[in-house]
Protein backbone atom coordinates (compact mmCIF):
# COMPACT_ATOMS: atom_id res chain seq x y z
CA UNK A 1 0.00 0.00 0.00
CA UNK A 2 1.46 3.32 -1.04
CA UNK A 3 1.19 6.10 1.51
CA UNK A 4 2.61 9.50 0.79
CA UNK A 5 4.23 11.71 3.41
CA UNK A 6 1.00 13.56 4.23
CA UNK A 7 -0.86 10.26 4.76
CA UNK A 8 1.89 9.09 7.10
CA UNK A 9 1.94 12.35 9.07
CA UNK A 10 -1.86 12.29 9.35
CA UNK A 11 -1.87 8.68 10.55
CA UNK A 12 0.82 9.51 13.14
CA UNK A 13 -1.31 12.36 14.48
CA UNK A 14 -4.69 10.65 14.65
CA UNK A 15 -3.37 7.61 16.51
CA UNK A 16 -2.99 9.50 19.76
CA UNK A 17 -3.35 13.23 19.16
CA UNK A 18 -6.78 13.61 17.57
CA UNK A 19 -7.93 16.99 18.87
CA UNK A 20 -10.99 16.90 21.11
CA UNK A 21 -12.45 20.12 19.77
CA UNK A 22 -15.50 21.15 17.73
CA UNK A 23 -13.35 21.21 14.56
CA UNK A 24 -10.70 18.49 14.93
CA UNK A 25 -10.03 18.18 11.19
CA UNK A 26 -9.35 21.89 10.91
CA UNK A 27 -6.81 21.62 13.73
CA UNK A 28 -5.18 18.58 12.11
CA UNK A 29 -4.99 20.52 8.85
CA UNK A 30 -3.32 23.42 10.62
CA UNK A 31 -0.73 21.07 12.18
CA UNK A 32 -0.06 19.47 8.80
CA UNK A 33 0.01 22.67 6.76
CA UNK A 34 -2.97 21.46 4.76
CA UNK A 35 -6.68 22.23 4.44
CA UNK A 36 -9.58 20.81 6.42
CA UNK A 37 -11.11 19.48 3.19
CA UNK A 38 -7.84 17.70 2.29
CA UNK A 39 -7.63 16.08 5.74
CA UNK A 40 -11.23 14.87 5.55
CA UNK A 41 -10.67 13.51 2.03
CA UNK A 42 -7.45 11.79 3.10
CA UNK A 43 -9.12 10.14 6.08
CA UNK A 44 -12.05 9.05 3.90
CA UNK A 45 -9.62 7.56 1.38
CA UNK A 46 -7.63 5.76 4.07
CA UNK A 47 -10.86 4.24 5.39
CA UNK A 48 -11.96 3.19 1.90
CA UNK A 49 -8.54 1.58 1.25
CA UNK A 50 -8.72 -0.32 4.54
CA UNK A 51 -5.76 1.47 6.14
CA UNK A 52 -8.02 2.88 8.86
CA UNK A 53 -10.45 0.34 10.24
CA UNK A 54 -11.96 2.49 12.96
CA UNK A 55 -11.69 6.13 13.98
CA UNK A 56 -13.10 6.82 17.42
CA UNK A 57 -12.52 7.01 21.11
CA UNK A 58 -11.48 4.13 23.30
CA UNK A 59 -12.62 4.47 26.86
CA UNK A 60 -12.53 2.40 30.03
CA UNK A 61 -16.06 1.06 30.09
CA UNK A 62 -15.81 0.05 33.76
CA UNK A 63 -15.14 3.65 34.78
CA UNK A 64 -18.43 4.72 33.25
CA UNK A 65 -20.38 1.92 34.91
CA UNK A 66 -20.43 -0.77 32.24
CA UNK A 67 -19.62 -4.42 32.64
CA UNK A 68 -18.20 -6.55 29.89
CA UNK A 69 -17.06 -9.98 28.92
CA UNK A 70 -15.42 -11.97 26.16
CA UNK A 71 -17.69 -14.60 24.62
CA UNK A 72 -16.95 -17.54 22.38
CA UNK A 73 -19.45 -19.48 20.30
CA UNK A 74 -19.25 -22.83 18.51
CA UNK A 75 -20.73 -21.89 15.16
CA UNK A 76 -21.16 -24.41 12.34
CA UNK A 77 -19.01 -23.10 9.46
CA UNK A 78 -21.98 -22.80 7.10
CA UNK A 79 -23.77 -20.53 9.61
CA UNK A 80 -20.90 -18.08 10.26
CA UNK A 81 -22.25 -15.22 8.08
CA UNK A 82 -25.75 -15.58 9.54
CA UNK A 83 -24.61 -15.78 13.17
CA UNK A 84 -22.10 -12.94 12.71
CA UNK A 85 -24.93 -10.78 11.39
CA UNK A 86 -27.08 -11.56 14.44
CA UNK A 87 -24.27 -10.94 16.92
CA UNK A 88 -23.06 -7.76 15.21
CA UNK A 89 -26.53 -6.18 15.35
CA UNK A 90 -26.46 -6.13 19.15
CA UNK A 91 -25.51 -2.69 20.49
CA UNK A 92 -23.13 -4.03 23.16
CA UNK A 93 -20.90 -5.99 20.76
CA UNK A 94 -17.66 -4.11 20.22
CA UNK A 95 -15.48 -6.69 18.44
CA UNK A 96 -16.30 -9.91 16.63
CA UNK A 97 -13.71 -12.14 15.02
CA UNK A 98 -13.17 -15.71 13.87
CA UNK A 99 -10.58 -18.07 15.27
CA UNK A 100 -9.30 -21.43 14.12
CA UNK A 101 -10.67 -23.23 17.18
CA UNK A 102 -13.74 -25.35 18.04
CA UNK A 103 -15.13 -22.14 19.57
CA UNK A 104 -14.66 -20.27 16.32
CA UNK A 105 -16.53 -16.96 16.85
CA UNK A 106 -15.26 -14.67 19.60
CA UNK A 107 -16.72 -11.30 20.52
CA UNK A 108 -16.68 -8.76 23.30
CA UNK A 109 -19.94 -7.68 24.87
CA UNK A 110 -20.70 -4.65 27.06
CA UNK A 111 -23.81 -3.83 29.09
CA UNK A 112 -24.86 -1.34 31.74
CA UNK A 113 -25.14 -4.01 34.45
CA UNK A 114 -24.31 -7.67 35.06
CA UNK A 115 -28.03 -8.45 34.73
CA UNK A 116 -28.22 -6.78 31.31
CA UNK A 117 -25.04 -8.57 30.25
CA UNK A 118 -26.53 -11.94 31.19
CA UNK A 119 -29.77 -11.03 29.41
CA UNK A 120 -27.80 -10.15 26.26
CA UNK A 121 -25.98 -13.50 26.40
CA UNK A 122 -29.30 -15.33 26.72
CA UNK A 123 -30.68 -13.27 23.81
CA UNK A 124 -27.71 -14.30 21.65
CA UNK A 125 -28.37 -17.95 22.46
CA UNK A 126 -32.07 -17.53 21.67
CA UNK A 127 -31.54 -15.63 18.40
CA UNK A 128 -28.83 -17.95 17.09
CA UNK A 129 -30.15 -21.21 18.51
CA UNK A 130 -26.61 -21.93 19.73
CA UNK A 131 -26.35 -22.86 23.39
CA UNK A 132 -22.65 -23.63 23.35
CA UNK A 133 -21.41 -20.18 24.39
CA UNK A 134 -18.50 -19.47 26.71
CA UNK A 135 -18.73 -16.40 28.94
CA UNK A 136 -15.15 -15.39 29.79
CA UNK A 137 -15.08 -12.25 31.96
CA UNK A 138 -11.65 -10.74 32.56
CA UNK A 139 -9.98 -11.65 35.82
CA UNK A 140 -7.24 -9.11 35.27
CA UNK A 141 -7.39 -6.25 32.77
CA UNK A 142 -4.40 -5.37 30.62
CA UNK A 143 -4.46 -2.21 28.54
CA UNK A 144 -1.96 -2.12 25.75
CA UNK A 145 -1.32 1.05 23.87
CA UNK A 146 0.17 0.62 20.45
CA UNK A 147 1.07 3.45 18.13
CA UNK A 148 2.69 2.80 14.79
CA UNK A 149 5.27 5.40 13.90
CA UNK A 150 4.98 5.85 10.16
CA UNK A 151 8.08 7.40 8.68
CA UNK A 152 8.79 8.27 5.13
CA UNK A 153 10.32 5.42 3.05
Amino acid sequence: MNLDNLDRQLLNLIQSKLPLTPEPYKELARALGSSEEEVINRIRGLIERGVIRRLGAIFDSRRVGYTGTLCALKVPPERIPEVAGIVNRLPGVTHNYLRDHPYNMWFTLLAESPEELNAAIEEIKRLTGIEDLLNLPAEKVFKIRVNFELEED
